[in-house]
């Protein structure tokens, strides 16, 4: 436990958020595991300053355990901390700081678990894979996967450990984000039924995609264990306009949909570019500048695994006989490792989500003990004794991007 704690002090006092280089970082959590036995490799992204880190300990074989994180974290500009963001602060049990809980905990507990393990008694690779700009859409993973996925790395099971307070997250849902721009005709206010007024169409659209959201909570795939158990159509910024004595004839909002593993994206995105063409037919005949254009500007897969699945039922076994299952509305790499790899993947980390992504993050010390204990069951489950897993079909669903 002392040496998790030394951990997560190293590694929050990096501060990687995804404007700066995550290099340092991993250079050391490398070398640690480098001395460890383990072997290393790097994947850059297109400016070199930042890089996702693979390491296996153990044979060069198919099975075993991967434990997955990020160590991006989100910025603290403009929160109220009372605590230092970038050092660990140690009160009342809680360790706060930023990434304590999202996710470099669950990093600092993998890492130390990796410094300990025995390599010769692994029967089965334990995979350590951790990536960066995870909280800007999953980006930093993707190169990772792209160069792996021809290779024969199939564990048996990987645990994202984003924070689920130790449950097992058995899914989340996907995204697309949406950069949308509204072209109107201008003129002054006095005449403004003379003129197209872009935030108008805008809103005209807004009002088409709230009901597309009726129509999917009404009539889409649903999956019991999310607060909002169908996928989400959300507008999060509009602006337009520079005077209010001027009609705009530009306007621009962001959005965003979040849908369950079961939905198409094409078709949902489909959906959307229904919307818009619907909010500016009415203006075409008159006026020909008019337009609404939608862009796709990132996505994710969402990701379902049944509770059932024996490899899910093995990692609950080396859980408290408390531990339930449950499913997280936000978004995670399991899906994108679902999808390039095609083996079991589950959700479980220390720490809430409740304490992400706030001032004075924290996460409790229990609950970074008790991810040491998981993690040191799950290798030897998975690594030291390992046993079929049969026949079963695996009951595992990741949807498109």
């Amino acid at each position: 436990m002392t040496s998790t704690q030394d951990w997560l002090e190293r590694l929050v006092a990096y501060p990687t958020v995804s404007s700066d280089t995550n290099l340092p970082l991993i250079e050391e959590i490398e070398a640690a595991l480098a001395d460890a036995g383990a072997v290393c490799e790097r994947f850059y992204d297109t400016t070199g300053q930042k890089a996702a880190l693979l390491a296996r300990l153990g044979p060069d074989a198919p099975g075993g355990l991967m434990l997955s994180g990020h160590v991006d974290v989100v910025p603290v500009a403009g929160q109220d901390w009372t605590v230092p963001p970038f050092n660990v602060t140690r009160k009342d049990g809680r360790l706060y700081g930023r990434g304590t809980t999202d996710m470099k905990g669950f990093v600092a507990s993998a890492v130390s678990l990796a410094q300990t393990v025995d390599i010769k008694s692994l029967a089965a690779p334990l995979w350590l894979a951790i990536s960066y700009d995870e909280e800007i859409g999953c980006v930093g993973i993707r190169p990772m996967l792209e160069e792996i996925a021809g290779r024969d790395i199939l564990p048996d099971l990987i645990v994202v450990g984003e924070p689920t307070s130790m449950q097992i997250g058995l899914g989340h849902k996907g995204k697309m984000a949406f950069h949308v721009k509204a072209r109107g005709v201008p003129r002054h206010s006095a005449e403004a039924p003379l003129a197209l007024n872009a935030l108008h169409i805008a809103t005209d659209f807004i009002s088409g995609l709230r009901k597309l959201q009726d129509e999917i909570e009404a009539r889409g795939p649903r999956e019991l264990g999310y607060s909002v158990p169908y996928a989400t159509v959300h507008v999060g910024k509009l602006s337009g306009g520079t005077a209010v004595n001027l009609v705009p004839d530009q306007a621009e909002l962001l959005m965003e949909c979040r849908m369950m593993a079961a939905d198409d994206p094409l078709a949902l995105a489909e959906q959307v570019r229904k919307a818009g063409a619907a909010a500016i037919a009415p203006f075409k005949d008159r006026f020909k500048e008019a337009s609404l254009e939608i862009e796709i500007t990132g996505n994710y897969p969402g990701h379902s695994i049944d509770g059932s699945h024996p490899v899910v039922q093995a990692f609950a076994t080396c859980l408290p006989k408390s531990a339930r299952e449950c499913r997280v509305s936000f978004g995670t790499e399991a899906g994108l490792f679902a999808q390039a790899l095609d083996v079991p993947v589950v959700i479980c980390g220390p720490g809430s989500m409740n304490q992400g992504h706030r001032p004075d993050e924290f996460i409790e010390e229990t609950q970074l003990a008790l991810c040491d204990t998981v993690l040191g069951a799950a290798v030897i489950r998975f690594c030291v004794s390992r046993r079929s897993f049969g026949s079963h079909v695996p009951k595992q669903m990741h949807g498109k991007i």
